[in-house]
């Protein structure tokens, strides 16, 4: 079984800003690899699932329009990106609180081996990215018997 993993080029950066934050009791909140993000950062949540024919990745994408998201497979690396832009503020209401995250957002995954770029597929519902990376079938090698001479 391989395992899809997130790649992030500024892990050092985030893994620095996580120890500041907790010298200096700012929030933030944990991820599953020893990061840390501000609570002002935002990125999809994924959940990554497998059965016998594909992975199938699963993105929260709540309040992200289709036509903003960008899905891309270059070198074995699946890039996720788009943007949650902030809804347009009306001069006659007073906002109370705001605690949802907007901006831009980058996710990468490594591709499993057994799955060829060219077959990934995608489809976006109720504001959740399904992404479809089917596994190739490898015929298994049948038994050869060898002539001893």
């Amino acid at each position: 079984m391989t395992a899809l993993s997130r790649w992030s080029p500024f892990k050092e950066m985030e893994e620095l800003q996580g120890r500041l934050g907790s010298w200096m009791n700012l929030p933030t909140r944990a991820t599953t690899s020893k990061e840390a993000l501000a609570v002002a950062d935002w990125s999809p949540l994924v959940d990554i699932t497998e059965d016998e024919k594909e992975f199938l990745l699963k993105a929260e994408l709540p309040g992200v329009k289709r036509e903003e998201v960008k899905l891309t497979v270059e070198d074995g690396v699946l890039m996720l990106s788009g943007e949650r832009r902030f809804e347009k503020e009306e001069k006659d209401k007073k906002y109370h609180r705001i605690e949802r995250a907007y901006g831009r957002f980058v996710r990468s995954f490594t591709l499993p081996e057994e799955t060829p770029a060219d077959k990934v597929a995608a489809e976006f519902k109720d504001g959740v990215l399904l992404v479809h990376l089917p596994k190739t079938v490898t015929p298994k090698p049948s038994p050869m018997e060898v002539k001893v001479v």
